[in-house]
């Protein structure tokens, strides 16, 4: 039997293109990201590191870390973090930013399942993982700060491939939307209905009104520390396992819950220290006023637009003119009108690719939004590529 072919939807132009226009300016003059203990994150993998999400309703934290780590390491496409996320992310057109095509495999992760994690590490690959997963997402301002329960399958996996945890701490990030309260009942409606796992209040209802909220961010200063690596398989064996073949669940749980103490302790010490400004508003003037001329597109206001029209402009010739550059865009006024959202949908029906999928078959319209679930058994990532001699 021929073994399956291998995919790489990982896209470093695409990626690289979207940082150097869209999120490198987000990142200078709006959250103006500081990480510490960079030296705990190894160069090789695997390891895999673990953060606390921030409880808002679109992930903008992981985005912020994963785009600053790549840019610290060069924007080498070797050195990328393999981000592992939810199959909402993908399904719901509208918890990938904007709507954008398979924007987060393009941009390095993988579907969080079981076998794809294990088969990361095996790999060698550095991985950036949220143990609370999309509780952790939803669990709103009025629980900030509070880690939900952590999965067991990451702690089993890293003792089974020796691997590190780096515990990540996200400071101020809670403060991105400080005006999303959650309630599990209507979640839980939300799931239902909708695929959305949540909805925050009054957040939620400003964005039903003007789709553009759904996407807001307040500009949190995002300071991330990365700590001390943690041995969860030193912690297993402490807790009398020894078989990793047949581990007893109690005994998981249990370990997946002193790392989460752990991590507890530790975030309410790093946010007495570092979360006393969530803003700093003298640092954000100073950062607004150096990117001046690309205001329009720093402020929320403007990412509709940034986006849309450069993911767009990858696979369309150049605009005519600048009014054709604008007019060929109509559709994102969507995002500005009232209950606009019915627009938006629309538009991606009748509207011909970049823009939308007419003409465009059922199948190969989840493949290029993503909406289907990755398995790497199915179609594994290529191996890495090895190392240069020092």
């Amino acid at each position: 039997m021929e073994p399956p072919e291998s995919w790489e939807p990982f896209d470093p132009a695409f990626s690289r293109m979207m940082m150097d226009d869209v999120l490198g300016p987000m990142l200078d003059h709006y959250f103006r990201p500081v990480i510490f203990g960079r030296d705990n994150l190894p160069d090789d993998g695997p390891v895999v590191l673990a953060a606390n999400h921030s409880g808002n309703a679109f992930p903008y934290d992981a985005i912020i870390l994963d785009a600053a780590l790549w840019r610290q390491d060069g924007y080498d496409p070797a050195r990328k973090l393999r981000a592992v996320y939810e199959k909402e992310l993908s399904y719901t057109w509208w918890m990938r930013p904007f709507g954008l095509d398979d924007f987060w495999r393009r941009g390095g992760g993988v579907d969080m399942l079981f076998d794809n994690f294990d088969r990361l590490l095996a790999r060698g690959d550095r991985i950036l993982y949220f143990p609370e997963g999309v509780p952790g997402i939803g669990k709103g301002f009025n629980r900030r700060y509070q880690l939900q329960r952590f999965s067991t399958s990451f702690v089993l996996l890293c003792a089974r491939h020796r691997t590190p945890v780096v515990p990540v701490y996200m400071i101020n990030a809670e403060w991105i939307n400080p005006f999303g309260y959650v309630f599990p009942p209507l979640d839980r409606l939300m799931q239902r209905f909708f695929g959305v796992p949540f909805l925050p209040l009054p957040a939620g209802i400003l964005a039903i009104i003007f789709p553009w909220i759904w996407y807001l961010a307040f500009p949190a200063r995002t300071i991330f520390v990365l700590g001390e690596p943690i041995d969860v398989g030193a912690y297993l064996t402490q807790a009398g396992l020894t078989n990793l073949a047949e581990p007893d669940r109690p005994t998981l749980q249990r370990t997946a819950e002193r790392v989460r103490q752990e991590m507890q302790v530790q975030l309410d010490d790093l946010v007495s220290t570092h979360g006393r400004r969530p803003y700093d508003a003298g640092h954000l003037w100073e950062a607004l006023k150096a990117g001046w001329g690309k205001l329009r597109w720093v402020l929320p206001t403007g990412w509709p637009i940034s986006f849309v029209r450069r993911a767009r402009d990858t696979g369309r010739p150049p605009a005519r003119n600048a009014l054709h550059r604008i007019l060929r865009d109509w559709d994102l006024i969507g995002f500005y009108l009232p209950f606009g959202w019915p627009l938006l949908t629309l538009a991606r029906m009748f509207r011909r690719p970049p823009c939308g999928y007419r003409g465009v078959s059922k199948a190969e319209r989840a493949q290029r939004q993503g909406a289907f679930m990755w398995r790497l058994s199915d179609r594994p990532l290529p191996p890495r590529p090895p190392r240069p001699p020092a």
